[in-house]
């Protein structure tokens, strides 16, 4: 197949948005930093505390245990890493120099806290084996630790909420290998500790963890710039009416598997659990719809998500990544536009080296990149949003990435969920663009021709001819 004809003149990926100014880059004080200590200390305890004074007053509250828990040993000493939290807690403001990522970090507490206590004042639980007595330094941590708690606030467990977020946030801020080892050694102690100290039951833990991912899908973490992952794929304008549709369509499945989840609970937690979990991550991705923000999914240059990310939207990744191949099952092979660039579904490792490719566009948002890193293999990412019209910067984006692996002399495949929506767009302006075409309809044709399947809604053709006529405008300038 012949090599396209044209040039590339004119086109480059649009400049990154500005990090935030270097005056007042570093505002947050140690007096700030200790102030906000103190504000949520005090939110900690009087939240905690009026959920508990609640509960207490009920005539009965109820428990909720798997029985096999029973066989979980009491070990006294993990009231140690247990207690470690509180100081984890106090030393996380401390960290912060901009306020701005001190305010987020404020953010992500504040909302473990008040989702994890507005549950237990709505669903109050209470722990139902009996501890046993512990002598010496963990017996004196229980009785100071009984002084201010009771055998309630159960489910989610706050402690594992917070547990994941402070997580997170030493983890981006530790170097060095076995700093970091320790670190999520240790970690992981506290986590489990919340059992072996006969503070919380099974359930408690993976529902706290989600309301902590949930704080950190909310409030991202900033890099050293002060960029949120996927600044560069924040919306620049206001969401369009497809993906408003699309999030209701997310927040009504959401909605109907959380009733579902509620209805099993009396008989079946294990699948509440479950039901619990896809409805929360439906709900992730109707929110990030609703915004039109494909950099909510958090997908970072390399193409990973987040730790904390994959968990909380495992169900929702899975689920694309069945549909991506349910829907190729029977026409898996990418499709060659031009000697050196093809169109295609997200592949794999095995697909990547079946076909050679030596350099990757990826545009999805809702995956993460399945292909394992290679250095032979040049990767770029653009993620948006399927099944939405990309804005006219991510599709300069998207070509200037395409344009910059094809100038480097590589074998590029454009790849989206399926290769028939975002990935043919994409590829449909490069056409445009090297062949000089003026009309958004023949570039795409020209696409559909090596990619029969390939679909797009008139608000896509909208966008593309738009993007074909402000660039003919500027080499005409």
């Amino acid at each position: 197949m012949r090599e396209l004809g044209g040039g590339a003149r004119g086109l480059s990926a649009p400049a990154p948005a500005p990090a935030p100014a270097a005056a007042g880059a570093r505002d947050a004080s140690f007096a700030v930093r200790f102030g906000w200590l103190a504000v949520m200390g005090a939110v900690f305890f009087s939240s905690y505390g009026f959920a508990n004074w609640l509960a207490a007053r009920r005539a009965a509250v109820p428990t909720f245990a798997f029985g096999w828990e029973r066989a979980i040993p009491f070990v006294p000493w993990s009231i140690v890493p247990y207690w470690s939290i509180d100081l984890l807690y106090a030393l996380s403001f401390f960290f912060w120099t901009r306020r701005d990522d001190l305010l987020d970090h404020v953010k992500r507490l504040l909302t473990v806290q008040l989702i994890s206590v507005a549950c237990f004042i709505a669903w109050p639980l209470r722990f139902g084996f009996e501890r046993p007595d512990a002598g010496g330094v963990a017996g004196a941590l229980f009785t100071l630790l009984m002084g201010f708690d009771k055998p309630f606030n159960q489910a989610p467990s706050l402690h594992i909420g917070l547990l994941v977020v402070l997580w997170a946030v030493y983890a981006t801020h530790l170097r060095g290998t076995l700093a970091r080892a320790a670190l999520h050694l240790w970690f992981a102690v506290i986590g489990v500790s919340v059992l072996t100290t006969y503070q919380h039951h099974v359930i408690d833990v993976p529902t706290g963890a989600a309301v902590g991912c949930l704080a950190l899908f909310l409030f991202p973490l900033r890099d050293a710039s002060g960029r949120r992952p996927g600044a560069d794929a924040a919306p620049s304008v206001a969401p369009s009416a497809a993906s408003r549709a699309l999030a209701r369509r997310y927040a009504l499945g959401a909605g109907a598997v959380a009733l579902l989840a509620l209805a099993c609970i009396a008989r079946a937690a294990g699948w509440a659990l479950a039901a619990g979990w896809i409805a929360l991550a439906l709900a992730c991705v109707a929110w990030t719809y609703w915004r039109g923000a494909p950099g909510a999914f958090q997908k970072d240059a390399d193409g990973r998500f987040p730790p904390f990310m994959q968990g909380l939207l495992a169900p929702t990744i899975a689920g694309a990544f069945v549909n991506s191949r349910a829907w190729t099952f029977r026409r898996p092979a990418p499709a060659r536009l031009d000697e050196r660039v093809s169109i295609g579904r997200t592949p794999t490792t095995r697909e990547l080296r079946r076909h050679g490719f030596t350099g990757v566009v990826d545009l999805t948002a809702e995956m993460p990149r399945w292909a394992a890193a290679d250095t032979s293999c040049a990767y770029e990412t653009v993620p948006q949003l399927d099944l939405v019209a990309p804005t006219a910067r991510q599709l300069q984006q998207a070509v200037a990435a395409l344009e910059r692996l094809h100038g480097e002399g590589r074998d590029v495949l454009v790849c989206c969920a399926l290769g028939y929506g975002r990935s043919v767009l994409c590829a449909a302006a490069w056409v445009a663009m090297r062949r000089g075409l003026h009309d958004a309809r023949d570039a795409l044709a020209a696409v559909r021709a090596v990619r029969p399947r390939a679909v797009w809604s008139d608000e896509a053709v909208a966008v593309l001819q738009d993007w074909i006529d402000r660039r003919a405008e500027e080499e005409g300038a």
